[in-house]
């Protein structure tokens, strides 16, 4: 490996953004780094010969990293800038020997299922890209909606609800977590559908294999809806707009480094999170 970047989230503090970038810059001497603003002037040119990114900022970052390059295969090695970090490779008090083992090929890629969500409106198609859940949601207060959801071009059911998320594994721990759906292992192939708040408790959380062709129509006609992907990107949509949820062409590649453990992080930033609500008597 010749040749890495360095995305920053530009949101973050300047100095402390800075002071990280350059460590990590004086640490890996031996490799060409160039370092990048939010990917703002990240072309095709510049994508084939960067061999892995570096994340400096939270989930956030290493998610909207995801939708630009992961189609060029290009790893991403999420350094935790932010609040949570749960996608992240390092904290910055790891940062000395992440990039001691980064150098020395301790390190390992795990490949994650991405979504492609197309989008059909009036003879036009367009695609986006999402790591960790597409959403379809009703609008702030109004009334629920029902949505009619099609399987492989077979007919599943009609769902009456806020809302209905289809997430990967990796995003099973995110908003689907919340709406009541389980955790998934984050390198199997599956994705799944989450109600939220539906009207009938009959309706669970499905599981498919990521081949799966997810269709979602709205039913009522003069009712419009929230399409959001990752919780960064929102449209308006309405029972006019086709949406197609399918498995993305291409893995978001994440860099683990060498004595990186799944259960640790999930016991310490989702599962022991639940536990500042209890009470300690």
């Amino acid at each position: 490996m010749k040749n890495i970047g360095i995305n920053i989230n530009s949101t973050k503090d300047k100095k402390l953004t800075k002071k990280v970038s350059g460590f990590i810059t004086e640490n890996i001497k031996k490799l060409n780094v160039k370092i990048y603003n939010d990917l703002l002037d990240f072309t095709d040119e510049e994508a084939k010969k960067t061999e892995m990114m570096i994340s400096l900022g939270g989930d956030g970052t290493i998610l909207s990293t995801s939708k630009i390059i992961s189609k060029y295969g290009i790893p991403i090695l999420g350094i935790n800038l932010g609040h949570l970090g749960f996608l992240t490779s390092a904290e910055i008090s790891e940062l000395g020997d992440c990039m001691d083992k980064l150098v020395r090929g301790k390190f390992y890629i795990e490949d994650r299922t991405m979504l492609e969500c197309r989008v059909e409106y009036e003879n036009q198609i367009k695609s986006y890209y999402s790591l960790n859940e597409v959403v379809i949601s009703k609008k702030t207060l109004a009334r629920i909606l029902e949505y009619s959801i099609y399987i492989d071009d077979k007919f599943y059911t009609n769902i009456t609800a806020d809302g209905i998320i289809i997430s990967t594994p990796t995003g099973s721990t995110a908003y689907s977590l919340s709406a009541g759906g389980p955790i998934v292992y984050p390198t199997m192939n599956l994705m799944q559908i989450t109600p939220i708040c539906p009207l009938s408790i009959g309706i669970r959380t499905m599981i498919l294999p990521s081949s799966s062709n997810i269709k979602v129509n709205l039913k009522e006609k003069h009712e419009t809806a929230y399409l959001t992907l990752d919780g960064q990107n929102s449209f308006e949509i309405n029972n006019l707009h086709n949406i197609i949820i399918k498995e993305a062409p291409f893995k978001c590649k994440l860099v683990r480094i060498q004595g990186y453990d799944y259960f640790k992080v999930l016991r310490k930033k989702i599962i022991s999170r639940t536990k500042e609500c209890e009470d300690e008597n």
